[in-house]
């Protein structure tokens, strides 16, 4: 049996094991990680820089694996091969003779382990990442819309309750009698109530409720003339008073005796 310090001439002049070994180190690459891209067992490489030739799988088969340990390394396979082929001892190439015709066994080849060498893309992750923060900006920016529009004034149609459609309190016409207009000349039947006039020269929120809590303006409303009919004393609230007029009974209310800061909130009775 030969073994490797029976090769210390071989190696003295550099023999196809210690380019191996050599080349594996300057390529900062282990048994391993040559092991699993070659599908050669580690121990069959290792026996190969070692040139331990008793450790090695028949002569053909050992040739090559030096062969492509060789590629893989990018050394002169010609070269490795003829090293290898000088180095080979006589004795074991006469049993190697005796086996070819010998059911061939499994010389070490290697079954990729696909669970532990799961290689990830970094651009895919990348890209999916992107992915993902770009569905998130998308979804923000669907709900930001969303509570935009649910933030915007309502039109003063909406805003009207049923009871100021059944009076037909506002009206948008020269006249400023609305369809209820019958109804604010009724006399006796209406001592108690009173109206009020809300002229709008631009859009503000404005909301009045009269004693019976019926509310007779309520949110934002657009540029107008309104006429409205109820019970006194009347709850008013006014976010800009630049934007709105009141008269209560026909008669002009002074709004800056009420404001502050342009915002009115008072109690109104004639």
């Amino acid at each position: 049996m030969t073994t490797p310090s029976s090769n210390t001439q071989s190696n003295a002049q550099g023999s196809f094991g210690a380019m191996l070994q050599q080349a594996r180190k300057h390529k900062q690459v282990s048994l391993e990680e040559a092991a699993a891209e070659l599908f050669i067992l580690k121990r069959h490489l290792q026996a190969l820089e070692d040139e331990n030739f008793a450790q090695m799988p028949q002569a053909a088969f050992a040739r090559g694996f030096a062969i492509n340990y060789a590629k893989f390394l990018g050394l002169d396979p010609v070269k490795i091969a003829s090293s290898f082929d000088a180095a080979y001892p006589n004795e074991l190439k006469s049993d190697s003779m005796r086996n070819v015709e010998s059911p061939l066994r499994p010389m070490g080849t290697l079954q990729r382990d696909t669970h532990n060498r799961i290689r990830f893309n970094p651009l895919l992750i990348i890209a999916v990442i992107g992915v993902i923060i770009l569905a998130i900006f998308l979804f923000r920016m669907v709900s930001n819309a969303s509570k935009e529009n649910s933030d915007q004034p309502i039109s003063t149609t909406e805003d009207l309750s049923e009871i100021e459609q059944a009076q037909g309190a506002a009206i948008n016409d020269a006249t400023g009698v609305g369809a209820s207009g019958s109804a604010l000349n009724t006399g006796d039947a209406n001592a108690s109530m009173a109206s009020l006039e809300v002229k709008l020269t631009n859009t503000a929120a404005v909301s009045i409720s009269d004693a019976s809590g019926s509310s007779l303006m309520n949110g934002a409303q657009t540029s107008g003339d309104y006429k409205l009919l109820g019970t006194p004393p009347f709850n008013v609230q006014i976010d800009n008073i630049d934007n709105v007029s009141l008269m209560l009974n026909q008669e002009a209310v002074a709004l800056d005796s009420y404001a502050t800061d342009k915002q009115a909130s008072f109690e109104l009775a004639p």
